[in-house]
């Protein structure tokens, strides 16, 4: 007998640790481990997106006349125990990259290896493992667009079918329980962009790969035109594999009616090589989930402002493409990748705030947060981790707003104070006077500080940080 220990593979089809499972003369017996540790650094909207990528996956399971196990423990103590149950001799799982992850899969291995069980982890979450992708020298690109041109040229597997029922053990349905979050001590969010399952997920692929593909390049930085894929929690809770994804997209490319539409493709892989090389970053520096990348940037002497922060987190900065992006985030878990590196430029320049308070803001908002991705990302915007912002190109809000919002649709669509107002008064909000604001908009707030001042005292900060080291 194999167990497949599902983690953030919640999924039947194209996943290469179940196909492995169930390459063997026994079923496969799919399990499933609510890990107390994990859930420590969980959220209320990703637990939700997990209970409802669980109920998909559980399912597939059922219509197949098989069930997802489902465990709670300490994954170190429940696969020797369920294993030991079961009578099974191999473990499989896929294998994830954190320092976290790693910590978690060496104690399952120890334990299992002494109970005479095998351990599989296969590589599955993205294209190419870490340490496939290398410069000459090192362990990883820390240059994304060295990166990025290996990747591109790099042959990529094809998606992998789904095991069949007769590959599956007959489970009794009582056994795949999910808990409530309740249950797992989390309240429900006001809202997540469920369903968060494989239907899901493959129906807004192919809706996506249909034609707005073709448009990526030329709407992707733009908030209002909803020209992104919205795929990415998908890909963080692993209800889409990643080799159908990239199929589906290397099919669109040769139906691309031109070249710009074929390079509007490519633009989109692109992005899927951005989550690859933060991956393998962090994979080699475990340590950068709470250290600067970057070593001259360890001295940076980051601001204590809780005022400040709580007006970040708030959305009421008086910078109206901030704080669109903050109330995005507030109310749908989700924000636009532009937004993002806006707000995150605003908090670590304009407030310099440590990265790493936004970063943890992010990690308990966002349904699609993924580690790897929001530190590189968080790094990238505070100028402190790989292929960074250089420091001294700070984001100017005002001029951010104005050339991917200029119509301000997507400001006064969270932005409910600014609703009815110009877009030239939206975009330049911070030089009208305070006569001018109550008239305009009377219960929207006036900007809480002065960016070009604020430039200022990043840009020396940055170079005291550069002459200590």
């Amino acid at each position: 007998m194999t167990i497949h220990w599902h983690r953030r593979d919640l999924r039947g089809s194209d996943n290469r640790g179940l196909v492995r499972a169930a390459d063997g003369p026994e079923p496969v017996v799919p399990l499933f481990v609510f890990d107390p540790t994990v859930l420590e650094h969980a959220s209320p909207i990703r637990v939700a997106c997990l209970l409802d990528a669980l109920d998909g996956l559980r399912e597939w399971y059922r219509a197949r006349g098989s069930n997802l196990l489902i465990e709670c423990g300490e994954p170190s103590e429940v696969l020797p125990r369920v294993a030991s149950a079961r009578g099974a001799d191999r473990v499989t799982w896929c294998a994830d990259y954190s320092g976290l992850a790693a910590e978690r899969d060496r104690a399952v291995t120890a334990a299992l290896e002494d109970g005479g069980v095998d351990c599989e982890p296969v590589h599955d979450a993205i294209h190419h493992a870490p340490g496939t992708i290398t410069p000459n020298e090192g362990a990883h690109y820390s240059v994304f667009s060295y990166f990025w041109k290996k990747w591109r040229d790099r042959e990529t597997r094809d998606p992998v079918a789904s095991p069949s029922a007769d590959d599956l053990a007959s489970i009794a349905d009582s056994s795949g329980r999910l808990p409530s979050a309740s249950e797992l001590g989390f309240d429900e969010p006001a809202a997540t962009p469920r369903p968060v399952t494989q239907e899901a997920a493959r129906d807004r692929l192919d809706s996506f790969c249909s034609e707005p593909i073709y448009r990526y390049e030329s709407t992707r930085e733009y908030p209002a035109a909803e020209g992104t894929s919205r795929l990415s929690v998908h890909l963080k809770w692993g209800t889409i594999g990643i080799r159908e994804l990239h199929a589906a997209t290397e099919a669109a490319a040769e139906r691309a009616p031109d070249d710009d539409a074929r390079e509007s493709v490519e633009s989109f892989q692109r992005q899927l090589a951005w989550r690859e090389f933060y991956t393998h970053v962090l994979a080699f520096n475990p340590e950068t989930v709470s250290e600067n990348f970057t070593p001259f940037e360890r001295d940076l002497e980051w601001r204590t402002d809780p005022d400040g922060f709580a007006t970040w987190k708030a959305g009421e900065t008086g910078y109206p493409i901030v704080d669109a992006g903050m109330r995005q985030l507030r109310s749908e878990g989700w924000m636009h990748n532009r937004v993002r590196m806006i707000v995150a430029s605003f908090l670590t320049k304009d407030l310099l705030i440590d990265w790493r308070e936004g970063y943890d803001w992010f990690r308990r908002r966002l349904a699609d947060h993924e580690t790897a991705n929001d530190v590189g990302g968080w790094q990238w915007a505070a100028s402190t981790g790989t292929d960074a912002q250089p420091y001294f190109r700070i984001f100017n809000p005002m001029k951010q707003g104005r050339k991917y919002d200029p119509d301000a649709e997507y400001v006064r669509s969270y932005v409910s104070e600014l609703e009815g107002v110009a877009a030239e008064d939206v975009h330049g909000w911070h030089d009208r006077t305070e006569t001018e604001r109550n008239r305009i908009a009377p219960s929207y707030p006036a900007p809480i500080v002065d960016h070009a001042e604020r430039r200022e005292r990043a840009l020396e900060a940055f170079e005291r940080a550069k002459r200590k080291a």
